[in-house]
């Protein structure tokens, strides 16, 4: 099945990513070191292209994100404020 979307934008989360790594003090290569440890292979380019909303994150993703980050899934998804 292809993937059908109206927008550029390719997930919800990145720009929340973002926000979250920087107030971590974290670079993209950090992120993706941390991710590594919970079994999750984001490289760094990959981390750019989500951050850019260019890639999409997987459900698998975005919980070790929420978890490396300290923050929901709620608030990455923008649900919470």
């Amino acid at each position: 099945m292809k993937l059908i979307l109206d927008s550029e934008e390719r997930n919800i989360a990145g720009s929340r990513v973002k926000i979250a790594r920087l107030k971590n003090n974290m670079t993209q290569q950090e992120l993706a070191a941390k991710l590594e440890t919970l079994a999750v292979y984001i490289d760094r380019a990959s981390i750019s292209k989500i951050e850019q909303r260019k890639r999409i994150i997987t459900d698998i993703e975005l919980l070790a994100l929420s978890q490396v980050l300290n923050v929901s899934v709620s608030w990455l998804l923008g649900l919470d404020k």
